[in-house]
């Protein structure tokens, strides 16, 4: 169930919690699209006793679109997220696109957050061979997502997605077979694809300027330097990623002064899955 809070510009957050409401608390950041709807295995997340609480970033589900927004703002608002929630300290993590927005909360919150996750997370466009291995739509995205004006973004979003954002279950099925064969495994599993659907129909629910904007976002200097993340921090990715990459992966763990790093091999972009308990565990005992 999805609940809100009214941030202090009066913009309404979204989120939705789910696990054990008295564990160990954890924010899970969604990838690009998608919203409070998705979620890693619920059993799991119960079972090692932590509260998860997901988040519609702003445009997406029932947040209130933020006009100008930086990756850097999305700490304040989880800030505020926590004191409502009565959190005075808490870990966070992020799937894909929700990759930047853990590392900014893990920069600008480095007195609240005790340790930072990201999986099969988005990095730097400046890294080296940052596209290698991505499809080609991505690989587009962050060669010259910085450079295309929020215009012609914004339009460009619409053009590519509107027929998923229409019907997301017969985009989902029309991809079968294209994408790294352990991810095809995982969307078989009628649970994981339902809760994938849910995400996405709610991602889009409002329109698709949240995406386009995130877009925006994810394909631009973050506006934080990596070498300056104090917190512990943890990446996880999958040598068959072919919507973020694996040289993305190391070249964040390298700049990150206090960050692990696990590669999974022949795993895809869905690896949260099967190694969810592995990674939930990593991230509440650092």
């Amino acid at each position: 169930m999805t609940s809100t809070i009214t941030l202090k510009d009066s913009r309404v957050l979204a989120y939705a919690e789910y696990g054990d409401p008295h564990g160990t608390p954890v924010f899970f950041f969604n990838g690009t699209p998608g919203s409070c709807m998705f979620h890693p295995p619920d059993e799991i997340t119960t079972r090692l006793g932590v509260h998860l609480i997901c988040t519609d970033r702003p445009g997406y589900g029932s947040s209130t679109f933020q006009h100008n927004r930086r990756i850097l703002d999305w700490p304040n608002d989880i800030s505020q997220l926590a004191d409502s929630l009565n959190l005075d300290t808490f870990a966070v993590c992020g799937h894909s696109g929700g990759g930047p927005y853990t590392l900014a909360c893990a920069y600008a919150l480095s007195k609240r957050v005790t340790a930072a996750v990201t999986i099969s997370g988005a990095g730097p466009v400046d890294a080296p061979g940052a596209t290698e291995g991505m499809t080609p739509l991505n690989s587009f995205g962050f060669k010259f997502g910085q450079y295309i004006p929020w215009s012609i973004g914004r339009v460009l979003t619409w053009l590519l997605f509107h027929d998923r954002a229409a019907d997301p279950a017969k985009a989902m099925d029309r991809e079968t077979g294209r994408r790294p064969p352990a991810d095809d495994r995982i969307f078989a599993q009628p649970e994981v694809r339902e809760v994938c659907l849910q995400s996405e129909r709610e991602a889009y629910r409002p329109g698709m300027i949240g995406f386009a904007w995130d877009v925006r976002l994810i394909t631009r200097p973050w506006g934080f330097p990596l070498e300056e993340i104090h917190v512990p921090v943890h990446v996880w990715h999958g040598t068959d990623d072919d919507a973020t990459s694996v040289r993305m992966a190391r070249h964040m763990a390298g700049r990150i002064p206090n960050c692990k790093i696990t590669i999974c091999e022949g795993e895809g972009h869905m690896l949260l899955i099967p190694h969810w308990e592995e990674i939930l565990t990593s991230l509440i005992q650092p």
